[in-house]
Order: C-alpha cells, then sequence, then structure tokens
C-alpha cells in the first residue's frame, strides 16, 4: 500500500511539473473563449439602511455568484503581449419573508458587459499574468415585491380601482463601466487553460428609472453598481503564454 501510495504521489508531482513546464501552443497569435464565473461584492450597507423596515432583512454583504462568458484574441503582429476581447456576466441576491400572510420579496439584480484589453507581462513563462480592463456598460435592477404569493385575474385587475397595499416596483440604473482587473490563467492541457482573477468595477454617468422608464430622482448615491470581484474561468482555445 505504501509503495502504491508513493508511486501514485510520483505520477501526480511529475504531471504537475509538467503542467507546469511544457509551452503547449507557440503561435504567432492566440485566441481562447470560456466560462467565467465570478463572485461580486457591492455596498449593500445603504440600501439595507433604507429598506430595513420592509421586512425581509439585510442582503448579504459577503456578495453573491454571477456567471457569465468571455473570449479573448492576441494579435502581436498589432501589439505585442495585448490581449483583446469582450466579456459579459449576470448575478442576483435575494431576501423573502411573509408576515401575517403577505410575501415580501427584494431582488438585487447587477448585470453588465464590454470589451477587455489586457497586457500579459512578457517576463513571465508557462503561465499568464495580465493586468489590464473591462471598458462597457452595466444595469443594476432593485426589485421591492409585497403580496399574498398568488394572484386571480379578476381580483387583480379590481385592485386597480382599489387602494391596494400590495406593491410592485422596479428600480433600474444604467451607467458606464470601467473595471481595472488582474488575472492569471494557467494551461493545464494543450487547449484548456483555468483562471483566477479580480478587479473592481467603477460606474460612472447612470441614471435612475423606475416603471415605464420614468425617471427616479433622489436616490442615495451610495446606492450604485460598483463591486469589487473575484473571478475565476476555464478557457478552450490556442495559448501563446
Amino acid at each position: 500500500m505504501n509503495k502504491l501510495a508513493a508511486i501514485t504521489l510520483m505520477l501526480f508531482l511529475t504531471s504537475v511539473s509538467f503542467a507546469q513546464n511544457t509551452k503547449y501552443f507557440d503561435s504567432p497569435f492566440a485566441l481562447g473563449g470560456g466560462y467565467t464565473p465570478a463572485w461580486y461584492i457591492p455596498e449593500m450597507d445603504i440600501l439595507n439602511a433604507e429598506l430595513k423596515n420592509f421586512g425581509v432583512g439585510d442582503l448579504s454583504t459577503g456578495g453573491f455568484y454571477a456567471s457569465g462568458g468571455a473570449g479573448f484574441i492576441y494579435l502581436p503582429f498589432i501589439a505585442s503581449q495585448v490581449r483583446f476581447g469582450g466579456m459579459g456576466f449576470g448575478g442576483s441576491t435575494s431576501e423573502s419573508n411573509t408576515v401575517n400572510g403577505i410575501s415580501r420579496e427584494l431582488v438585487y439584480n447587477l448585470s453588465g458587459g464590454g470589451i477587455t484589453i489586457e497586457y500579459t507581462l512578457p517576463f513571465v513563462r508557462d503561465l499568464g499574468i495580465s493586468i489590464g480592463a473591462i471598458i462597457g456598460a452595466g444595469n443594476l435592477e432593485i426589485e421591492i415585491n409585497k403580496n399574498s404569493g398568488s394572484f386571480n385575474w379578476d381580483a387583480a385587475v379590481g385592485e386597480l380601482n382599489t387602494s391596494s397595499s400590495y406593491i410592485s416596483r422596479r428600480f433600474s440604473n444604467s451607467y458606464w463601466i470601467i473595471s481595472p482587473t488582474i488575472n492569471i490563467d494557467l494551461p493545464v492541457y494543450r487547449f484548456v487553460a483555468f483562471r483566477l482573477g479580480a478587479g473592481y468595477q467603477f460606474t460612472f454617468g447612470g441614471e435612475w428609472e423606475a416603471e415605464n422608464g420614468k425617471a427616479l430622482s433622489g436616490v442615495p448615491s451610495g446606492i450604485n453598481g460598483k463591486s469589487f470581484f473575484i473571478q475565476s474561468g476555464i478557457f478552450v482555445g490556442f495559448f501563446s503564454f
């Protein structure tokens, strides 16, 4: 058993060493694309304070999962060590509660996308360490719902002529994004690489709207789409690092 364990460990270490020291693909260009799950951590304290009396508790300040995709291409004959690409993401977090038979729900949706520009450090071999930025647009949407949890057509239509206490609100903020990023890409097979990185999403130029595109004023400045994020990914393609 000890010999088997020793042989297994030796094979594992050999494979790791091979992955770290083998240059899988060396071409005049490179490209790849894949799935990029991420964890976004926006500032929630002000929003939680504003809605503390709604009755659903606080939205998590520890962040939430967001899924997305990204792709890139190296064109060394245009700009050495620079890769261009694009990405998109979307995620949400929510809290709900039922008080006296009335269902209450608060939903926070964050999404965005844009072009990516990254510079890969030339003095690091066998993996890619890149610094860059995402330049694009995004949207923050806050949904507030308060109802009985089930609906009847006649009753719902009848509420239009009454002072019903049921609530359905959707507030959205569309803005421009600039996100400085740093990513590490490690090739684990000839055409497969894993990614781990982080960044911070800055937002500017946003306007708040309520239902039907109506302007919404008076929103606290601290309720916005700015967010720290950690991203990962699995990419398939041709890699030149």
